[in-house]
């Protein structure tokens, strides 16, 4: 009885003092926008706090008395109020001033925290969702290369993009959505990136090693999708319906985003539908096998407390994607189409018919892709520190079907199941340093379904690293740095196949199995790296800059690289791994000159990295120099590791004369050099071996743009636009075996006009784009098209090899406002 009269006389008196307490609480905004991350800190008391994406923020427990109150935040002005406090709830609204600089630009990706572009020492470039409308993409990787200068692409058709940042690609560029780690089955040429490429409203990319926060597959750089994220008046539903139709393969899109507010939930949702049928040139006409229909939706519910906020989103990605394969008639050049799968001659496949090159309906060669995805992110904030979580399944699931006589086998069908974890803690600031420790990896499960072909074994891989980065500023320089360790471990069973007696392929059979023959022994292996990274930004001036940074990154070696023997149908090639290749190790060193002035933005970035354990891909040939052929039809490649050393520059000039507001000249030039170290080869092949392969040549992009300052009609600030995009002679390339051959440089012109359509009451009805890209129809080939490779005889009638890539192509895109 006296404990239960004790506890109750605590709690009366904690509920009393309670209901005492001062309480400081307000609104954040800028330009009447809620404005999230902003710093609020009563000065003279050890509190501070940041406002949510609500812009709300929330103090208890202040002792009463008169306080100075600093508001502070990247690409804000900061504003000192002073306030007097007394036993009760003071509500302090404040609005911000945005200081107006593509340097206060606030990035995310590579640095943990909220920081602003200058203070970055690592080069990341930002693209907007209107500079991405504002050009014709097929699909979201696209729309960045032709935005940030130093990212490429290797292509398989329209649909399929695989980014490069300054020469590297494939797994060493690690691709985000929402800040969590994409994983499909990234490794094949042919696969591209599972996004709703509507659905995005910005991009950030990191140019260089960041292994430091991500870890393994981030020995390039990064590339983070982000998607819209809703930021407007309590108890509205906003949205808008995008519509888009491309007249060189038809290609139409639709896609409704909607977005509701209600108190401290913000909630979305998006449906997108896009179909083409086969894409065109002057030289190839209609190109068989590269048609595609595409499916995504999206969700996300988020609710923002004073303690942080909580995030959930799903996400569903749904492509029917043809296969091509160049395969033709040797006289007339016209497309033909595989009809056997015993005994198919490719000298005598017969002729594809003109009335299905331009349909819209998906051949039996297809690949089908799903990609579903589900997480959590979570910032749980403690005064001044906070820990942000992670949480995210996916799973990619690829059919590709290669059998013309059963269209419904699967050659390939395999299931990737993926659990992500990342908790970061940013730590108290001590002594002006900001810090964050961090853990996170993956689990992942590979599983081959009732397939034909097996490129790769199922395998499991688990993946942890943990990290530390600290920044500080002293006066005119801002430092940041960090360590990290990871391990990963890969492993698989004894993965056996045979053949089906009734249907003639292959398929998995057991060890006990008779005829079964062990494709993929049994393998374990544990790999180990040591990255992290260190630079300076010397702020000359607030519109002056130079920025260095040396990184180490780390990347193990991918499944395809260690694991395949086999044929994946969608490249038609056969892979041959190894497994005693060791992991890759680059050392990066960054150098930057960055000016914002008056008239003009410009920037020069050089760039040197050397790597260790290089991982490549060459064709596979006899003693004789004549091409291996395991499986008729298809190419064999074999992957070698070496050292390797890439270097090159990006400069950009924009001008924008504050005397002619209404008139902009941007220009940007990217170059890199890939070097290929493998003594061995150099001695024995010379030239053929001197460089690494899929590097892009010297690229020069300009565009003259006016864009009216004033409504004109029903025009609100319409804009017209022509660029030209230079590409130089590709001389620099992997040649032995003629795993890559010279490719020939080529210009293209594109244009493009625009506007928001206004009411008489100047309301936004919608905003229009009509674009048009290879205005003049330019036959050409680049060297990162992988259909340029698509070619079956030495010679041909008309002296073109390859597959070309797509003539010209007109653009219409409507967004309207919901």
């Amino acid at each position: 009885m006296k404990t239960i009269i004790l506890f109750t006389s605590f709690l009366f008196i904690c509920l009393a003092s309670n209901g005492q307490q001062t309480v400081l609480q307000g609104l954040v905004t800028s330009q009447n926008t809620p404005t999230e991350n902003i710093t609020v800190k009563i000065l003279n008391l050890n509190k501070s706090t940041k406002s949510n994406q609500s812009g709300a923020y929330h103090f208890t427990n202040v002792p009463s008395g008169s306080y100075d109150v600093l508001f502070s935040g990247v690409g804000h002005q900061n504003k000192k109020i002073k306030i007097t406090l007394n036993n009760d709830t003071t509500f302090l609204n404040v609005d911000l001033i945005s200081m107006e600089a593509n340097l206060k630009d606030v990035v995310i990706t590579g640095v943990n925290r909220a920081t602003e572009l200058r203070k970055s020492p690592v080069p990341i470039a930002v693209l907007s969702k209107k500079s991405m409308d504002q050009n014709v993409n097929t699909n979201l990787i696209e729309a960045i290369v032709k935005g940030v200068p130093g990212v490429t692409a290797v292509t398989t058709g329209p649909n399929v993009s695989k980014p490069f940042i300054r020469g590297l690609g494939y797994n060493r560029v690690l691709t985000l959505y929402d800040g969590l780690r994409q994983e499909g089955q990234q490794w094949g040429d042919e696969h591209g990136i599972e996004v709703d490429e509507y659905g995005i409203a910005r991009a950030e990319v990191v140019k260089g090693p960041a292994s430091l926060t991500y870890g393994s597959d981030a020995l390039a750089g990064v590339i983070n999708m982000i998607p819209y994220s809703p930021n407007f008046e309590n108890g509205k539903l906003k949205g808008d319906f995008t519509t888009n139709y491309q007249t060189n393969n038809g290609m139409i899109g639709a896609s409704l985003g909607l977005a509701y507010i209600k108190n401290d939930w913000k909630f979305t949702i998006r449906g997108t539908g896009k179909t083409a049928h086969n894409y065109e040139n002057k030289i190839d006409g209609l190109v068989y096998g590269t048609a595609f229909r595409e499916y995504n939706f999206s969700a996300t519910a988020r609710v923002d407390k004073h303690w942080g906020y909580s995030k959930t989103a799903v996400t569903y990605y749904d492509n029917l994607m043809e296969i091509p394969d160049g395969s033709r008639d040797s006289l007339s050049r016209k497309f033909t189409r595989q009809v056997l799968d015993d005994g198919d001659d490719i000298k005598s496949r017969p002729i594809v018919p003109d009335n299905e090159l331009n349909t819209y309906r998906i051949n039996p060669l297809h690949q089908h892709i799903q990609h579903y995805r589900f997480y959590n992110t979570s910032q749980f904030k403690f005064g001044n520190s906070d820990l942000n979580v992670l949480l995210g399944g996916q799973q990619s699931v690829r059919r590709e079907y290669n059998h013309p006589t059963v269209p419904q086998q699967a050659g390939l069908y395999v299931v990737l199941n993926t659990f992500n974890y990342d908790l970061k803690y940013n730590l108290p600031d001590f002594s002006g340093i900001e810090s964050t420790i961090g853990v996170n990896g993956m689990y992942q499960a590979n599983r081959s379904k009732a397939a034909t072909d097996f490129p790769i074994p199922d395998y499991d891989l688990f993946d942890i690293g943990a990290f530390y980065f600290a920044k500080k500023t002293f006066g005119k320089v801002d430092i940041s740095g960090g360590i990290r360790l990871d391990r990963r471990n890969i492993k698989w069973d004894d993965f056996y196949v045979g053949t089906d007696a009734q249907t003639g392929f292959g398929q998995q059979v057991n060890a006990s199995t008779p005829g079964g023959n062990l494709q993929f022994p049994s393998f374990s292996k544990n790999y180990y790296g040591v990255s992290g990274s260190l630079g300076l930004t010397y702020n000359i001036s607030e519109k002056l800059l130079i920025k260095a940074n040396i990184a180490r990154g780390y990347r193990a070696p991918n499944i395809t690289e260690i694991g395949s023997n086999g044929l994946d149908p969608g490249a038609h090639i056969v892979y041959l791994g190894n497994r005693t290749f060791k992991p890759e190790f680059n050392l990066q060193e960054d150098i930057g000159l960055i000016a914002y002035l008056k008239d003009a933005d410009i920037s020069l970035e050089l760039f040197n990295n050397n790597i260790q354990n290089y991982i490549y891909q060459s064709r596979l040939t006899d003693a004789n120099g004549n091409p291996v052929v395991i499986v008729p039809g298809n190419l064999t490649y074999q992957y070698q590791q070496s050292k390797a050393r890439l270097y090159g520059a990006e400069v950009t000039v924009n001008l924008h004369p504050a005397a002619i507001k209404w008139l902009s000249f941007n220009n940007s030039m990217a170059y890199v050099v890939g070097l290929n170290q493998n003594k061995e080869l150099l001695a024995k092949h010379g030239d053929e071996a001197k460089y690494l392969p899929f590097i892009p040549p010297l690229q020069i992009r300009s565009e003259l743009k006016a864009t009216a300052q004033k409504a004109i009609g029903f025009l609100s600030k319409p804009y017209v636009k022509i660029d030209a995009a230079i590409f130089a002679d590709q001389h620099k390339f992997y040649g032995l075996d003629d795993t890559e051959t010279f490719t020939k440089g080529y210009t293209l012109v594109n244009g493009g006009v625009g506007s928001t359509i206004v009411s008489r009451k100047n309301k936004s009805l919608f905003d229009v784009f009509i674009q048009v890209d290879n205005l003049f129809n330019t036959a050409y080939q680049s060297n990162l098209n992988r259909l340029k490779y698509f070619e079956y005889y030495a010679a041909s009638p008309n002296g073109r090899s390859g597959i070309y890539n797509m003539g010209r192509n007109m653009s219409f895109k409507i967004i309207i406002p919901i």
